[in-house]
């Protein structure tokens, strides 16, 4: 193939920075449904029935093919139930299903050899397929590096020619945690080190003129899925290569904290275009993880897609001081120790329709009122800007949440503590009176380039509010970010994303559409270190369900911890206990830990490289047993299943990381 590499010269790692255009991957056929080239956004999951119990597999399979799967992933942990493959595929069959089936490959390449030749695609991990990893730092030389990958050679070979002989297709896919002592000691725990990962077996695949090939980079850390796949295309692209993409953030977890971190790394990718076939992974029944795949595919099928050869020249430069494939949080002044600079970004809300005659308005913000002691308690998740419009409310407002007004209503503010205004730009360029603390200023992109904005008079009250209506708005907001980056503003800017949807459509509908886009939208911005602050306006759906969502996206982008973090695999069928009931019960009793991050894996495969973001861990190791982390570091082996969570709970104590609840 043909690929311009002129993007890539520029340390640009899509089409367009600035329009929507999708990158132009290698179709591959998979079992006649086919994935890459302008086909569109596949959708896929996986089994968590035990392999060896075919009609349980078929069962499930069947669930998540009529849920709409495109494509059933199945672990085959060893010999016998990679055998066992086919039964399931004659089950399904026989039931009147041939959705392609993909088998899942950890540490046994004789168990991928043999699934090669029964379904229609195989995943191997390269970190585990031909490396045993023991978290040892070797000392390589060049010419011994070299001969480690003649090693794998051989070891990979086999498995290619049988792929080739049977029209099999391959994932080759990269997980952070499990990188191999190799790869680790060379390239060390980087995305740098993910892709080389991938691209030493994938250049073994173009040796060998083998090209059924999807790539993945998969990480728990959206930061660094992010920053992998962005290198791996630049990196593909540099060596002639366009292998489609399979997109998932691994060990999201369940429910909304799952839901916010796939589509913040995942929508990130979409969002510029990458991306060919995505799994959301979350610790739920498969087939729940199909809706949330389908309405975050759903928006980029209706987004007008411009062909690489039509993209326009963008009109600004990459900062120099911009990478995508690193995180830099963007330097803004810091305007009295509450936004911008080292502050953390801020949450605003608007509660200008709400009852502003009842304090207890205030407890989904975060704020719970005590008529009692007539004060208020703050949360984790309390809003720090509460926008009331025109609306005045009759109660008094706790001291550390700051009311947001419109200009002409400020105003006429008899006092104004803790009030501060909103200005349109016209109106901040002609105000006679402003706020010595904060002034915010309603901005959008295209107010660059205008009269306007040229005669701005800068100060350190000034806060942007940045809005966009554009179809592609992340990147006409990061085209803003740019701009200033380039000119050298530092005004700190709050970012404010509006949604409405069809009132036909249902609130469960309406309520994961602002939960997936805002994470997209938002998220997209914050991994890149852009933002002071967001703003999530979707007034069809609930106070508490914005507020929750807006700490969601900052707690997935690690930009603001508001919470105990759960890194919790999908589970799959070699997962040793029930993962969904094992996490809610950890959850139960650990959620109060702000901060904390705590791994959740089912079985060894997933064990201390898959949570190797995690500051403690829960691996099942056997029926009934449970080995306990501390990071990376086995404290406890083989504990009780009955006992784990106390003997977890009093390592957290030990190393003086646990509180008690309040209540």
């Amino acid at each position: 193939m043909d690929v311009d590499a002129k993007q890539v010269l520029k340390g640009i790692y899509c089409n367009s920075l600035t329009q929507y255009s999708r990158f132009k991957s290698r179709e591959v056929n998979i079992g006649g449904v086919k994935m890459g080239g302008t086909q569109p956004i596949r959708v896929q999951s996986m089994t968590t029935a035990f392999t060896m119990d075919t009609e349980a597999s078929v069962a499930q399979s069947i669930r998540m093919i009529d849920a709409g799967c495109e494509y059933v992933r199945i672990t085959a942990p060893s010999m016998k139930e990679a055998q066992n493959l086919a039964e399931i595929k004659k089950g399904l069959a026989e039931k009147g299903y041939h959705t392609p089936l993909v088998a899942d490959i950890h540490f046994t390449p004789n168990a991928a050899e043999l699934a090669a030749k029964i379904v229609e695609k195989v995943r191997v991990n390269p970190g585990n397929y031909a490396d045993k990893k023991k978290f040892e730092e070797i000392d390589y030389t060049p010419e011994a590096y070299q001969k480690e990958l003649e090693r794998i050679r051989k070891k990979f070979a086999p498995l290619v020619e049988i792929c080739k002989a049977h029209g099999t297709a391959m994932r080759i896919g990269t997980n952070h945690g499990s990188l191999s002592d190799r790869i680790m000691s060379w390239y060390g725990d980087t995305p740098k080190g993910m892709v080389e990962s991938a691209m030493e077996f994938i250049r073994i695949c173009r040796d060998m003129d083998y090209h059924d090939l999807v790539i993945s980079m998969k990480s728990s850390n959206t930061q660094v899925m992010v920053q992998a796949y962005r290198l791996l295309v630049q990196t593909m692209v540099a060596e002639g290569m366009n292998y489609p993409l399979h997109l998932g953030v691994t060990e999201a977890g369940d429910g909304e904290d799952g839901r916010i971190k796939s589509a913040v790394g995942i929508g990130t990718l979409l969002e510029d275009g990458l991306g060919d076939t995505i799994r959301v992974s979350l610790t739920e029944e498969p087939e729940f993880e199909i809706p949330v795949a389908q309405a975050l595919a759903k928006r980029y099928e209706e987004r007008p897609s411009v062909p690489e050869s039509e993209v326009e020249n963008p009109d600004f430069e990459l900062p120099p001081n911009f990478s995508p494939f690193e995180y830099n949080k963007r330097a803004s002044a810091e305007l009295n120790t509450f936004i911008g600079g080292h502050q953390v970004p801020r949450v605003i809300l608007d509660l200008s329709k709400e009852n502003l005659k009842d304090p207890q308005i205030l407890a989904p913000a975060g704020y719970n009122y005590s008529p009692v002691l007539d004060k208020y308690n703050m949360g984790d998740q309390s809003i720090d800007f509460a926008y009331l419009a025109d609306e005045l409310p009759s109660f008094t407002f706790p001291g550390n949440l700051k009311q947001l007004y419109n200009y002409n209503t400020w105003l006429k503010l008899q006092n104004k503590t803790n009030c501060h205004p909103l200005y349109t730009l016209e109106q901040y360029i002609q105000a006679t009176e402003k706020d010595k603390a904060l002034n915010l200023v309603r901005v959008c992109h295209d107010d660059l380039e205008g009269e306007l904005f040229a005669s701005l008079p800068f100060d350190k009250t000034l806060v942007f509010v940045l809005e966009t209506s554009k179809t592609h708005g992340m990147a006409d907001q990061r085209a803003f970010f740019f701009k200033l980056l380039n000119a050298g503003i530092d005004t700190p800017v709050i970012i404010k994303r509006s949604y409405r949807f069809d009132e036909t459509e249902s609130l469960e509908d309406k309520e994961l559409k602002t939960q997936l886009y805002g994470a997209t939208d938002l998220g997209a911005l914050l991994l890149d270190g852009l933002g002071d602050g967001i703003w999530l306006d979707a007034p069809q759906v609930s106070t508490k369900f914005r507020v929750s969502t807006s700490f969601g996206i900052l707690q997935a982008t690690r930009s603001r911890i508001s919470k105990t973090e759960y890194i919790s695999c999908p589970s799959c069928g070699r997962t040793l206990f029930d993962l969904q009931e094992t996490t809610q019960m950890i959850r139960s009793k650990t959620d109060h830990l702000k901060g904390i991050k705590i791994g959740i894996m089912g079985c060894i495969v997933n064990g201390p490289g898959e949570m190797a973001d995690a500051d403690y861990g829960y691996v099942g190791t056997g029926p009934g047993k449970i080995t306990l982390y501390r990071s990376k570091e086995v404290v406890k082996k083989n504990v009780s299943s009955e006992n784990a969570l106390n003997e977890l709970i009093e390592i957290i104590k030990q190393d003086g990381n646990w509180v008690e609840r309040e209540i």
